[in-house]
């Protein structure tokens, strides 16, 4: 890094290591495919270097674009991997996240009674892995009963969340913050960034297709004996002369009525998917789950994608869809 890229970035491993000396690139990325903020760092290796290894503490905080002090743009973090490699100079590669790779890589197994809420359940994961919570929602829907076999807990509070949608409620993204966990409602980002293509973007991509297309939806009841066909509850189809009819047949546990299946079915349906990705000057606080708006693109988005190549000036890299694209790909897809 520059100088001037020093007095913008900084990354303390221990709580007392400053390394911006020895930082030459960071680079944040996230998605909703994933639920930790991840973070690589490239650094020279001196004879004063203090060491790094996996498990130790590290952060890393930036001035925000347009503004002027220090803020935290990933913490708490932990070191996860190390590697390093001598071409002519000793140089170390590491990968970090935020503590909610915690939830991700550990597994384990929950029997949640009828009548809870994703907030609540919630709470007792990040109980159990002494992850402190910060502004928590209530979520209001009530989930059915559930029995969670050994899997990751990150697994569990997703499908939490996905029936949370699928019931009528907002989709949240599990979020960690320098003050803990917290249930983002996605989309609600109090200051939304303007991407210009005159102004501050580079390149805009735009992809269409009718990959992930859904023109007919087949809800089936629970599967009562595995020799006999299983219920079917609804059926709902739109666009099949546009687009052909490409199904998908849906089983969710939860769903016990007609008119839970029929709601069900409508909000899976879709035709032509469309997404765009856009390069741009850097604005290092946008993260994945925040809306943006592209100007003169007359559609509300979410950035379902971010990768972030700090520096000043600085790139960035979104994936952005619609809204409902968002809900539907991420919430309403697959089993709960």
């Amino acid at each position: 890094m520059t100088d001037a890229q020093e007095r913008v970035y900084e990354v303390v491993l221990d709580n007392r290591y400053l390394l911006g000396d020895l930082v030459e690139s960071i680079t944040l990325e996230e998605s909703l495919d994933e639920i930790a903020y991840r973070a690589t760092v490239n650094l020279m290796v001196t004879e004063d270097f203090p060491g790094i290894r996996p498990g130790q503490e590290i952060r890393v905080s930036g001035i925000p674009h347009r503004g002027s002090a220090m803020v935290y743009l990933l913490h708490p973090g932990v070191v996860w991997e190390c590697e390093n490699s001598y071409r002519g100079a000793n140089r170390l590669t590491a990968t970090l996240y935020d503590r909610t790779i915690y939830l991700s890589k550990s597994e384990d197994e929950y029997l949640f009674p009828a009548g809870q809420t994703a907030s609540q359940r919630l709470a007792k994961y990040a109980s159990d892995w002494g992850i402190p919570l910060h502004q928590i929602p209530d979520t209001v829907y009530t989930l059915s009963k559930k029995v969670y076999r050994a899997q990751p807990i990150y697994s569990m509070l997703m499908s939490d969340l996905k029936e949370t949608a699928r019931a009528g409620g907002w989709p949240y993204r599990p979020r960690m913050t320098p003050n803990g966990l917290e249930l983002f409602p996605i989309g609600s980002n109090e200051t939304v960034w303007a991407l210009e293509p005159d102004g501050n973007i580079d390149s805009i991509t735009q992809r269409r297709t009718l990959e992930g297309a859904v023109t007919r939806v087949k809800v089936l009841g629970k599967e009562e004996n595995p020799e006999s066909a299983t219920e079917i509850l609804a059926v709902e189809s739109k666009d099949t002369d546009l687009y052909g009819t490409l199904q998908k047949v849906h089983m969710d546990s939860s769903i016990t009525t007609v008119s839970g299946a029929v709601q069900a079915a409508k909000g899976m349906l879709s035709g032509i998917q469309e997404t765009l990705t856009v390069t741009a000057l850097d604005v290092n606080t946008i993260r994945a789950g925040d809306r943006v708006a592209l100007i003169g693109s007359g559609m509300d988005l979410i950035a379902t994608s971010v990768r972030h190549e700090l520096g000043r000036p600085g790139k960035m890299t979104l994936e952005l869809a619609t809204f409902d694209y968002v809900k539907r790909r991420y919430y309403l897809d697959g089993p709960v």
